[in-house]
């Protein structure tokens, strides 16, 4: 068994590895670097296979997304740690040092990412996971150091050590025994929030989700999907919705499912008016293959709740990020006034 295994999913990427890969295997000495390519039509395999024969390859039948290419790929690694790293994230020196040795002196630490920065604008986080995962009282994920969309920059206000909700599937690291005890990423999810509702699970069981500020990568971010594409906007709606219905608890569906399914309309009337027609349709499309796909969801809830030990989760924002952003103008972390 490896102590840590650094695993990349790779999906017609080659630009990113030639990029990235050898200062992934540079600063990542003394551990294993793994590439899990998911059946990709370019040319990264014999990229792989010419520049970097030492590294180990996973090759994946067919592309099944993020979620369901890691849980195949990572049945095939032996570690006390998996790291699941994006081919488009600049690692640094002692990148991972200091989040392994956080979990190894705490055994409650399932998961836990560095901090997260832009690698186009270095001194600000960037959007996928930024200085740690949170989550509001309907749902709706954000970060230590971003509010939707709205990015801080690095002056140092996040290097700590916080506990999160959820750690971005950029740069995550997971005790490999919790992740296939708690079913590893819903291949249902295929991309887009599926590393939030592992980390629901994951707080669920009574288990910790951390975030280290000592370590810090740098993610170019929209490497496979842009933000604006109704694709993404269909994937995380969708998801948003499966992600609540399956983790809630019988007593919050009753009032915050609803709120959330309005919010939702809203939202998709506001893309309709005044930015993408595409994107409000996408909206609808995702609550109506949600309505279709309620029969595994149902199951889905059944097998959360059968793992799960804790019902209050301390990160979790008592209130509505909706509100405190769009009507108070709240733009920074620190402005909410609440620690968990």
């Amino acid at each position: 068994m490896s102590r840590v295994s650094i695993v990349i999913l790779n999906f017609n990427g080659r630009s990113y590895l030639e990029k990235f890969l050898p200062g992934v295997i540079k600063n990542s000495k003394d551990y294993e670097v793994i590439v899990a390519d998911n059946c990709s039509t370019d040319d990264s395999v014999e990229y792989l296979q010419k520049h970097f024969p030492d590294v180990r390859l996973i090759l994946l039948p067919e592309n099944k997304g993020y979620s369901q290419g890691y849980n195949e790929a990572l049945s095939q690694v032996d570690a006390k740690y998996y790291v699941l790293l994006n081919s488009d994230v600049e690692v640094t020196p002692e990148w991972i040092s200091p989040v392994v040795q956080m979990m190894d002196e705490d055994n409650s630490i399932a998961a836990a990412q560095p901090g997260v920065l832009d690698f186009n604008k270095k001194d600000h986080f960037e959007y996928a996971g930024a200085a740690g995962g949170m989550i509001d009282v309907l749902g709706y994920p954000f970060c230590r150091g971003r509010m939707f969309l709205t990015l801080e920059d690095d002056h140092g206000q996040f290097n700590d050590v916080a506990r999160i909700f959820w750690a971005t599937g950029a740069c995550l690291f997971i005790r490999s025994d919790v992740y296939h005890k708690l079913g590893g990423l819903d291949p249902d999810f295929f991309a887009h929030m599926e590393e939030i509702d592992l980390c629901w699970r994951i707080n669920a069981a009574g288990f910790k989700v951390m975030y280290n500020g000592m370590s810090k990568v740098y993610h170019v971010g929209g490497g496979t999907l842009k933000r604006t594409n109704p694709r993404k906007t269909y994937l995380n709606f969708r998801n948003g919705l499966s992600l609540l219905f399956k983790n809630y608890s019988t007593s919050d569906m009753v009032w915050k499912f609803p709120a959330r399914l309005l919010l939702d309309v809203i939202a998709a009337l506001k893309f309709m008016i005044f930015d993408s027609v595409p994107d409000g349709i996408a909206v609808f499309r995702a609550h109506f293959h949600f309505l279709l796909e309620l029969p595994q969801n149902f199951r889905k809830r059944h097998q959360a709740r059968a793992v799960q030990k804790v019902r209050k989760i301390p990160t979790i924002y008592p209130g509505s990020i909706v509100f405190q952003y769009f009507l108070k103008r709240v733009r920074k972390f620190g402005e909410l006034a609440w620690k968990c």
